[in-house]
């Protein structure tokens, strides 16, 4: 138990010190199995782990949902939903702030990434929002904040790599995340319509759009209505597994870029490249956290957490309770992939045993990272945001997220009062 936890302590200190995290989990548990038993057992686990991992169905999904969410945003398609939003909702007082919020929920139930979520909507909406007279503080929170959506919105990256830590299904998973996704959508423009009646120096009223504009816009927001309604409810009719559905994604994205002629030959290949690279990445990571897995599991640490746990006289909501804070802590300082990957294997055992459910803990996994998303010091929303935005201030940016942090905290109560809200829909699916 000492190893094990030298080596927990060894990959939080590297995840903090952004050293790549699949090579500091690769690194930290070949170390600890040495340690523990000897270098023949870790040289013979890395291929083991590595060739289960890499010919599993499950895995496959990934690159596919990657690929699909590339092509929608690599061939300007997302601009489009932006315009229709706007259109339709650029006319009220914090109006384009509201379509921005609208359209990163449509681009994240294509995308699955808040990252790329945020880096899109930071060059599609951004300059319009600029243009009207927003305040650099409600503009770029909107765009903060909406990018969270994109790790809960199904087809979700986040909740794929939970599916495969914890064994459970990802199509399930994809269900489970709709309801909560749209109350996050719902929670945030409340926020947004607050915001601009109060203090509407903020948020400007902007163009309304004629009633030929927004009809003729409405051609732009079928590719997405089209992949979300195909994906979601194929998996939810059962008409087929979320590798296939990742598959047919990707395949219908081709296909409609390739029919609207914004796909030659020079973005065809940038998309591969850019899917190639993230995947890579991805699986390396997945490939150290299945390892120290395995660590956790030779050095019995999960099982002492579990009996810590069960002699502590703590209730089971008490137990949950002490989790939650420790996810929420964490968020505030390590990235949301870090957190999931090192501390859900970890805490798993013990939820398992106090009987919660592993797909509404994963939703709520993901509600918790999206909190540390754009909560400081780390936020790495926020820094992905300034990246894109170099004039605008980070603390400005942070000050802008307070009553958006605010809305998620209260949606994570709402969620873990009431599980059926995440359920209900995998239950009817069933």
């Amino acid at each position: 138990m000492t190893i094990g936890l030298i080596c927990l302590g060894l990959v939080l200190l590297l995840a903090m010190l952004r050293v790549p995290l699949g090579i500091s989990l690769l690194t930290v548990s070949i170390g600890g199995i040495t340690a523990l038993n000897s270098f023949d057992v870790a040289r013979t686990l890395i291929p083991m782990t590595l060739s289960e991992a890499a010919f599993s169905s499950d895995l496959a999904v990934v690159p596919l949902f990657i690929l699909m969410g590339n092509v929608l945003s690599r061939t300007g398609i997302s601009e489009d939903l932006f315009r229709a939003a706007n259109a339709f909702l650029g006319g009220v007082r914090g109006g384009l702030a509201l379509a921005t919020m609208v359209t990163c929920a449509g681009f994240s139930a294509v995308c699955g990434s808040s990252f790329a979520t945020a880096a899109t909507m930071a060059k599609v909406a951004y300059p319009s929002m600029q243009k009207y007279g927003y305040s650099d503080r409600l503009a770029s929170a909107t765009i903060a904040a909406g990018g969270t959506l994109g790790i809960l919105i199904p087809p979700s990256i986040i909740l794929m790599i939970y599916g495969i830590l914890t064994q459970q299904n990802i199509g399930e998973l994809f269900i489970a995340g709709v309801l909560p996704g749209l109350l996050g959508l719902a929670m945030y423009m409340g926020v947004i319509y607050l915001i601009a009646v109060f203090k509407p120096e903020h948020a400007p009223r902007g163009q309304a759009g004629t009633a030929q504009e927004r009809w003729q816009s409405l051609s732009g927001v079928w590719p997405f209505v089209a992949l979300f309604l195909l994906i979601i409810g194929g998996l939810y009719m059962g008409w087929f597994t979320p590798t296939e559905a990742g598959g047919i994604g990707a395949g219908t994205a081709l296909l409609i870029a390739l029919g609207q002629r914004r796909l030659g030959w020079g973005r065809f290949t940038e998309v591969m490249k850019e899917t190639a690279y993230t995947s890579v990445m991805l699986y390396v990571v997945l490939f150290g956290a299945m390892l120290f897995s395995q660590l956790i599991s030779f050095s019995g640490l999960a099982d002492s957490l579990l009996a810590l746990v069960q002699g502590s006289g703590l209730s089971r909501m008490g137990i949950l309770m002490a989790i939650l804070v420790v996810f929420l802590l964490l968020g505030c300082v390590m990235d949301s992939m870090a957190i999931i990957l090192i501390f859900v294997p970890l805490f798993m055992p013990t939820l398992v045993a106090q009987g919660f459910d592993l797909v509404w803990f994963g939703i709520i996994v993901v509600v918790l990272t999206e909190i540390g998303l754009i909560t400081p010091p780390v936020g790495m929303n926020v820094f992905v945001l300034k990246a894109n935005l170099p004039k605008v201030a980070v603390g400005t940016i942070f000050r802008g997220l307070v009553p958006f942090m605010a809305v998620d905290v209260l949606r994570l109560a709402v969620l873990v009062a009431f599980p059926s809200i995440s359920l209900v829909l995998v239950q009817w699916m069933k």
